[in-house]
């Protein structure tokens, strides 16, 4: 049996109506003027939906050791409780990884969406939740995100824009784009990233989206009456950021995932279970810099900004990168 290794998968690039190139920005092969959105890059979903990433699986592909060329739904398969530990779906025979890992680039507005409430997906079996975060990598001067709904905004003033095909982009929150935010949205909080924004993004591993408001641009089909039935009428939650001193910070808490960020010096040697306690398998998001990630009793993963690695549960408390250039990395978690 193959023995558990940190692995880093091939990215999966989207094209979208909203995308642009950014992505070059964190060393995806995107060339002057794409239109790529997304690039996921740790994902094994058995079934995507039609508006989302096409329908059909999304399982990522392993780049390199002895598992090269297979999917990460056949590493879940062939390590077990060694990729898990005693996180979610541990000891299942068919487990899915619980998070999906992506970037995210908004040369244009997304459309403001809603994903399925907790409610909402208990009596609908073909939707799931999806509660993500944003980490804000760069952003466009005035460039804004726009999450909940402004204090006082009723389903019923919602409802009657919507039917009345008014924009209902003024009854949202709109919150500056600051380098550094990490924003929470959880699944039924009415979003949408802004123009200039370059994103990365740690969510439930679903892409079930309602959309009700597409800034204008025909053909791709809304979803009023499913959104109005799962929007929470309030406001959303402030965005968090490393605090000013610490090396690493948790960003986000949810019943479903961690996520801390990290700020490694050259030439230091950082535990990536530093600050986590935990049996779980960790998603390591390069974001600046470089070095290498060891484990022991594997061969070292070289690291630059943009790639991400997964560490196997059983390796976490073994693994450690070495930063040849200041580091700054997104550490997710599923729970």
């Amino acid at each position: 049996m193959t023995a558990p290794y940190p692995i880093v998968f091939e990215p999966m690039l989207l094209n979208k109506v909203w995308g642009g190139d950014s992505l070059s920005r964190v060393g995806k092969p995107v060339p002057p003027g794409s239109t790529i959105g997304e690039s996921w890059e740790v994902a094994d979903l058995a079934s995507t939906s039609a508006s989302g990433a096409g329908g059909g699986s999304a399982q990522s592909k392993i780049l390199h050791g002895a598992l090269a060329g297979r999917t990460l739904h056949d590493a879940m398969r062939t390590w077990g409780n060694a990729m898990l530990g005693d996180a979610s779906g541990a000891g299942e025979a068919n487990a899915h990884f619980p998070l999906l890992i992506k970037y995210l680039d908004a040369r244009e507005n997304l459309s403001v969406q809603v994903h399925p409430s907790i409610a909402y997906a208990k009596q609908h079996s073909g939707a799931h939740i999806k509660t993500e975060c944003w980490y804000i990598l760069h952003a466009q001067p005035g460039a804004v995100i726009y999450k909940g709904v402004k204090p006082g905004v009723t389903r019923e003033m919602f409802a009657h824009a919507l039917h009345n095909r008014q924009s209902v982009v003024p009854m949202l929150e709109a919150v500056p784009a600051m380098q550094g935010d990490c924003h929470l949205l959880p699944s039924g909080t009415v979003h949408a990233l802004g123009a200039g924004v370059l994103a990365a993004e740690v969510q439930t591993p679903s892409d079930t989206t309602f959309r009700v408001d597409d800034w204008g641009r025909a053909g791709r089909e809304l979803h009023v009456e499913q959104a109005l039935a799962c929007i929470m009428w309030e406001r959303a939650r402030d965005a968090t950021r490393l605090v000013a001193g610490q090396r690493v910070s948790r960003l986000v808490t949810t019943g479903y995932f961690e996520v801390d960020e990290a700020r490694i010096a050259m030439h230091e040697h950082w535990a990536c279970d530093e600050a986590f306690s935990r049996s779980a398998p960790l998603v390591l998001m390069i974001l600046a810099g470089a070095g290498v990630l060891r484990a022991k009793g594997c061969d070292a993963v070289p690291l630059r900004a943009g790639i991400t690695a997964l560490v196997p549960a059983s390796l976490a408390h073994t693994c450690a990168i070495e930063a040849s250039e200041a580091v700054t990395v997104l550490r997710a978690a599923p729970r």
